[in-house]
């Protein structure tokens, strides 16, 4: 029977006080003191929805060729590219391989659930031995809307298999149907929602509790036989609304973190499915619901696998690792609501050349080093001469990924020169256990948090956007690594 056999999900760094946001922008709209409550995940100026997506399947499981996965879906309404496939970058960065077949799923904040539902197809298919499902959402909101107190950024990821699953698929029920409760042209960068109260009337408390009771019906089950709730709903107000409409009691839902994180849009449902996953005890019910364009119901039972996995980091441990951002200028500069001066030395942006993206790929969005056959010597970027002045061998070389071997500071340093959005710069040296020491720039940290020999995580990141001609360029960065 099909079903999840590994899960994981990313939190940016920091988190934005949503009373900045109000002191701020709050003229505006004064009618949002009401959502000017509690924190709201932003992401840095060098993560997008692709990712935090990567991140999140990484902090999942290796995903690498021999993992099995057969196909690769990446859900968001905020993904960098509407021409370039963003699920085959993310793809790259996995290292899944040329034979992973991708896809894209977007258009509603349903896109996650309803990729989960077409990777749990291809393997009760026989499509795909293992299907994986990363969602990641960094979107922009208008300075001042209640959207931006609402909206917050995340990735969550799952894997899905035919045998071995943490939880096993029971049943789902699907309706589509063009109810415009967000609505963003595809000319426009910010989007726009339809009133609050109508949203919540006809959507929430129509659609989704007809879905939902329509599948309790088909299988004859009772809103009590489920002991874990997901309902993406951007309120703990709403959550409880929901929940009375169908008869659940308060305590089986799934916490909506919106107090914490914000809405998460695609991966939302995904995001609190980990939160229920690793809390759940073997043999509990979960319904899953995803909500846009019509509603998504997965109904999951979790099995005794569900106690010999743990992702890397837990949601819980991604909440305390929250940093305050400080400052909602920071924020929007990192959105670009608010255009900052760069100086001479962020004016410049040479065109990106896209064949030899292509051809060093592996390079470049896996971090694809070589190792030398003869001595074992690794080496970034790759070579065809070993750099061991005692072999020297040549043509003698496999590929070695680097990107998740264990690494620690070597040098370091701040350049207050240098354009960055978040400055200072800081850049140094990394030293890899095994082998190989190369020059990385370093993210998500202050200039005090380092010091040499600290270990650190490699983390994929956009390195830059080039603006004047809509490309995004990724490669990887460090991070100090979680104690």
């Amino acid at each position: 029977m099909a079903g999840i056999v590994a899960f994981g999900a990313h939190l940016p760094r920091y988190r934005l006080d949503r009373g900045r946001i109000l002191k701020a922008v709050g003229w505006a709209q004064p009618a949002t003191a009401a959502r000017a409550r509690g924190q709201k995940a932003v992401a840095n100026h060098d993560e997008d929805a692709i990712t935090v997506a990567v991140a999140a399947a990484r902090n999942a499981g290796a995903f690498g060729p021999g993992a099995g996965v057969g196909s690769l879906y990446l859900a968001s309404t905020s993904a960098p590219y509407a021409e370039r496939q963003n699920s085959a970058i993310a793809a790259e960065a996995l290292g899944l391989g040329d034979a992973v077949r991708s896809a894209d799923v977007t258009g509603s904040a349903r896109a996650g659930t309803t990729a989960l539902l077409a990777a749990l197809a291809d393997v009760t298919s026989g499509r795909a031995g293992r299907a994986l499902v990363c969602a990641g959402e960094v979107r922009r909101a208008r300075p001042g809307s209640v959207e931006e107190h609402l909206l917050g950024d995340a990735g969550a990821a799952v894997c899905v298999g035919e045998e071995g699953g943490l939880a096993e698929l029971m049943g789902s029920h699907s309706v589509s149907c063009d109810f415009p409760d967000r609505v963003r042209g595809s000319d426009r960068s910010l989007g726009r929602s339809w009133e609050e109260r109508w949203v919540r009337d006809e959507g929430l408390l129509g659609l989704l509790p007809d879905a939902v009771s329509a599948y309790l019906a088909r299988c004859g089950l009772e809103p009590g036989a489920f002991s874990k709730v997901v309902l993406p709903v951007a309120s703990l107000r709403d959550a409880a609304r929901v929940a009375r409409a169908l008869g659940l009691a308060p305590e089986v839902l799934v916490h909506p973190l919106a107090d914490r994180v914000g809405h998460t849009g695609a991966a939302h449902p995904l995001l609190l499915l980990c939160r229920a996953l690793e809390e759940a005890e073997p043999g509990e019910e979960i319904l899953v619901v995803g909500f846009g364009s019509g509603v998504d119901v997965l109904h999951f039972r979790v099995t005794d696998a569900v106690r010999s996995f743990r992702p890397r980091r837990t949601v819980g441990e991604l909440l305390k690792m929250g940093k305050d951002l400080g400052s909602y200028e920071r924020y929007a500069a990192f959105r670009d609501l608010l255009a900052v001066e760069t100086g001479m030395r962020g004016e410049f942006e040479p065109e990106t050349p896209m064949s030899v993206v292509w051809r060093h790929r592996r390079t470049i969005l896996g971090l694809v080093g070589s190792r030398c056959r003869r001595c074992g010597t690794p080496q970034f970027p790759p070579q065809r001469v070993c750099a061991n002045g005692e072999c020297r061998a040549v043509d003698e070389m496999e590929p070695y990924p680097f990107a998740d071997r264990a690494s620690r500071v070597f040098s370091y340093t701040a350049d207050l020169l240098a354009w960055s959005p978040n400055p200072p710069l800081i850049y140094g040296v990394v030293d890899f256990d095994g082998g190989g020491r190369m020059m990385m720039e370093f993210t998500d940290c202050d200039l005090e948090d380092l010091a040499v020999g600290l270990p650190v995580d490699l983390v994929f990141r956009r390195k830059y956007h080039d603006r004047q001609r809509g490309i995004h360029t990724y490669f990887w960065k460090c991070v100090p690594a979680a104690s």
